[in-house]
């Protein structure tokens, strides 16, 4: 199977997973299991960020493209992207914890499946670039990645 047909597959069957992501929150009933769920949802973030640096750096020509690290950070942004709304499922607004999530992540659940949406389907086209080994393809595509990261921010982060 070539590599072009390899890539649509996974763009479909991360495209059929990523129709899963709206959620259903269910208020946190305790203290303690808002903490905790605050502290998983973080961890997911943490991870999409550590992954997120190196493409940055590639991105603005701090250090080389390197498709095989592009690859890599790519799929693991795409998998964590299939954990975002599972981290978020509950629901920590009647809890003193400390978050940066705002309330519009509970209040507007579509609009955040959305911006899911559109992470997993820029991670899935970078992995694709990737595989091209083509520099300003790989470029683009961590581009695409960025600003859908941006845009949930935006939309849904404390700053």
């Amino acid at each position: 199977m070539s590599i072009l047909k390899k890539s649509i597959l996974a763009i479909t069957i991360t495209a059929s997973m990523a129709v899963a992501t709206t959620t259903t929150a269910q208020p946190a009933k305790s203290e303690k299991q808002a903490n905790y769920a605050t502290e998983i949802r973080q961890s997911v973030f943490k991870l999409l960020g550590n992954n997120m640096g190196a493409l940055g750096a590639m991105a603005k020509g701090k250090i080389p493209v390197n498709a095989s690290v592009a690859e890599k950070n790519a799929i693991r942004i795409n998998q964590l992207s299939l954990m975002i709304a599972d981290s978020m499922r509950v629901d920590t607004r009647k809890f003193k914890v400390e978050t940066e999530a705002l309330d519009k992540v509970w209040q507007d659940p579509e609009h955040f499946s959305q911006a899911i949406k559109k992470l997993n389907f820029a991670s899935s086209a970078l992995i694709t670039a990737a595989k091209t080994k083509n520099e300003g393809a790989i470029k683009k595509a961590i581009g695409g990645v960025g600003k859908t990261c941006g845009g949930c921010h935006d939309d849904f982060k404390e700053d």
